[in-house]
């Protein structure tokens, strides 16, 4: 009876130090003074509650369905990351500024003086250099993973570097160079010059590579401010199983690069040099997007992926009947 009178007032003790700390938020010097006993008793009453189990942390977010969504996606794909935003129905552009945003502060969480950071072209990335505002000065370099296609407000990589690099107080080593060149052997050629050589060399050992992927179905897509199609093509591409671009190259839905004879003639980093990167971020939204970064993942270019709610939906359940149908 005294055991069980003593280990009754013993647990009491503990329940009262562990409620004053963590439900009513008082220091430990505080519980100390109110009930009589040394700072260094109340940390041993509340690591015996730990021990006992009588401490359990239950944290509610508004947001659990969109943390819910970034697990499933990183499970069904081997992502190391993901995060998922909110869609804001009604308004793609607001929903892609948001992505980027986000994006832009994941990125700013892991930057470190003297990392490089690869990026591309696109809407998307314009939209994460949009939302960079660093509290200092970050030593970074920023360097293209294509070559460019002047005139271009978005697809223009030099442009975004150059404005990634102004924004966050680094610097930049250009890629001057086309996207496309007239013929294979030039590409051949221009991928030996020294200066783009060097580029080209500095983002494959990047510490991130932040990157976009295009779709090439709508006749709206950036793909074809890059490179102008005839709509022939346009239907012959999407008849091969061509769904998206990827730095540039057009992707099959498995994650293949496609044969299509624009791929030889690209000033580009080939999508399998990036693993040789520390981080590959793909950032995007919208529906246009599912195929293009599903066949992404399929190709095992990505490790991070940051996109909206309606965007990872519409990427799970083509993974699922992918899956259904095989």
């Amino acid at each position: 009876m005294a055991d069980n009178q003593k280990d009754f007032e013993q647990i009491r003790q503990i329940h009262t130090v562990l409620m004053l700390h963590f439900l009513e938020g008082q220091k430990q010097s505080d519980i100390a003074k109110r009930l009589n006993l040394s700072t260094s008793k109340v940390n041993r009453l509340i690591t015996q509650g730990r021990k006992l189990g009588m401490v359990k942390i239950d944290i509610d977010s508004p947001f659990q369905m969109l943390m819910d969504l970034e697990r499933e996606l990183a499970a069904a794909t081997g992502l190391s990351d993901a995060v998922v935003t909110p869609s804001i129905q009604g308004s793609a552009e607001t929903t892609l500024q948001q992505v980027g945003r986000v994006a832009a502060h994941h990125l700013m969480e892991t930057l470190r003086d003297g990392d490089v950071i690869a990026i591309t072209g696109g809407k998307a990335i314009s939209a994460v250099v949009d939302g960079l505002t660093p509290d200092r000065d970050i030593d970074v370099t920023v360097v293209p993973l294509t070559g460019g296609v002047q005139g271009k407000f978005y697809t223009d990589v030099n442009h975004l570097a150059n404005r990634m690099a102004d924004r966050l107080g680094g610097k930049t080593l250009l890629m001057h160079a086309p996207l496309f060149a007239e013929t294979r052997e030039q590409r051949d050629m221009l991928m030996e010059v020294a200066s783009i050589r060097e580029v080209l060399d500095l983002a494959r050992r990047a510490t991130v590579a932040l990157v976009g992927v295009g779709s090439i179905e709508p006749e709206g897509s950036s793909y074809y401010d890059l490179h102008p199609v005839p709509e022939a093509d346009r239907k012959m591409l999407v008849g091969m199983g061509v769904v998206g671009e990827f730095l540039a190259h057009l992707l099959h839905g498995n994650g293949a690069i496609s044969n299509y004879s624009l791929n030889s003639r690209l000033v580009a980093l080939p999508p399998a040099d990036l693993k040789q990167c520390a981080r590959v971020i793909g950032v995007a939204s919208g529906a246009e997007k599912v195929l293009p970064i599903t066949a992404a993942l399929n190709g095992g270019f990505l490790n991070s992926l940051i996109a909206d709610e309606e965007t990872v939906k519409g990427i799970l359940e083509r993974m699922k009947g992918s899956q259904n149908v095989a």
